[in-house]
């Protein structure tokens, strides 16, 4: 997107200079004059009340947006083993495809991964489009885009999705700078709009305390990274086919700039909270460290795992890998027990589809009982104990 000044229109009235938020406007002659910190935001178009400053788009004047069909979820899979967000997208995707009426797709990059084209099938892909070589055995920045790119550019699909993981993260915005397209980052809930049949973006914004809901009218594909956990996983209907196309995948000296040399696991527990049934999760209000020592006892008695909210991994008390919230994983399991957690919206973000939730607070006023099924006001260190107990009264199953 270029701003132009409209000099015939132009009074030079300055509130243009004064919006501007990158000081990329300047008079000159008494004409505003747009210099090369542009953005391209539009903060000035909306107070020029002139209407002497216009937004054109130089990207896609000549594509037909027509021509774009399907909807496409990126299959992530690491050591031939599908990612569950995968799923997850499938099942969201199924629901876009059916609304615009058009095919569910999936694409899948690997080495040798042969076995995951039915399982695609299987959770809901009517077609995927399968790129296989020995460099894509590991993930790389430059081929997986290279591959992506040129089948978007052969293939034009209307959506793509991809799960907003590490992969996801760093191949989304590759992509869409490569089509020329907008990407939408962490959405937590796609739609299509009834009336133009283009996907409707929504992710929080301005640090959890608003939704905005994004649309990309004028570009195609249209492209979303998608949270882990929020979408629901699809079903899988043993047995079910599909069309696989292969991918023709060539590779010239230079265009893949990095190598994997070698990958080095880390040693310490591995935590899944998106697959968790029972959470059990902590916060600042545990007061120490060794806090999370007592909730991992009542984790490991009914089965669960533990977590954390950010303020005790900025605390230094326990790894990322545990925390939950808008900057950490996006869960829903049965049962999430919030412990000495007070409630702030960027942790409700992840974690207020959870099934039953148990707040612990010795605030009767924190903003976490708002949002609790069952909440108990009382030291952590007392109720935590008396839970355990009773569970122990109880037998095995």
């Amino acid at each position: 997107m270029a701003v132009v000044v409209l000099k015939d229109k132009c009074k030079g009235c300055t509130k243009c200079v004064k919006s501007c938020p990158f000081e990329a406007i300047t008079m000159e002659n008494k004409v505003a004059s747009i210099g090369p910190n542009c953005t391209g935001c539009g903060q000035c178009v909306e107070v020029c009340p002139f209407h002497a400053i216009e937004k054109k788009d130089e990207g896609k004047a000549n594509v037909d947006l027509s021509a774009y069909h399907n909807v496409w979820v990126f299959a992530e899979q690491r050591e031939g083993k599908l990612m569950q967000v995968a799923v997850e997208l499938l099942g969201e995707g199924k629901k876009l495809a059916d609304a615009v009426g058009c095919k569910l797709c999936a694409v899948l990059c690997g080495s040798g991964v042969d076995p995951l084209v039915n399982e695609l099938f299987e959770y809901g892909a009517d077609m995927v489009y399968y790129a296989d070589a020995p460099e894509l055995k590991q993930y790389t920045t430059d081929a997986y885009t290279k591959v992506i790119r040129d089948a978007i550019a052969k293939y034009k699909p209307e959506i793509v999705l991809l799960g907003a993981t590490h992969i996801g993260r760093d191949l989304g915005p590759c992509l869409a700078v490569r089509c020329q397209t907008g990407l939408t980052a962490d959405c937590t809930k796609l739609e299509i709009n009834p009336d133009t049949k283009k996907i409707m973006q929504t992710r929080p914004a301005f640090g959890g305390n608003l939704m905005a809901t994004i649309i990309c009218p004028n570009h195609m594909p249209q492209m979303s990274t998608v949270r882990p956990g929020v979408m629901e996983k699809a079903a899988r209907v043993a047995g079910r086919k599909g069309e696989m196309i292969k991918l023709d995948v060539h590779f010239a000296d230079g265009d893949i700039r990095t190598k994997v040399l070698e990958v080095v696991k880390t040693a310490k527990e591995v935590v899944s909270l998106t697959d968790a049934d029972i959470i059990v999760a902590g916060g600042m209000g545990l007061g120490k460290a060794e806090g999370f020592d007592l909730l991992k006892k009542l984790a490991d008695q009914m089965g669960g795992t533990l977590a954390s909210s950010r303020a005790a991994v900025d605390a230094g008390w326990i790894d990322h890998a545990y925390q939950v919230g808008q900057t950490g994983t996006t869960v829903k399991p049965k049962i999430y027990f919030a412990c000495g957690i007070s409630g702030a919206i960027q942790h409700v973000a992840g974690m207020q589809k959870s099934g039953l939730i148990v707040a612990i607070n010795t605030n009767e006023n924190a903003p976490i009982f708002d949002i609790a099924d069952v909440g108990i006001v009382g030291d952590v260190y007392k109720v935590i104990p008396a839970i355990m107990e009773e569970l122990a009264k109880r037998p095995a199953k």
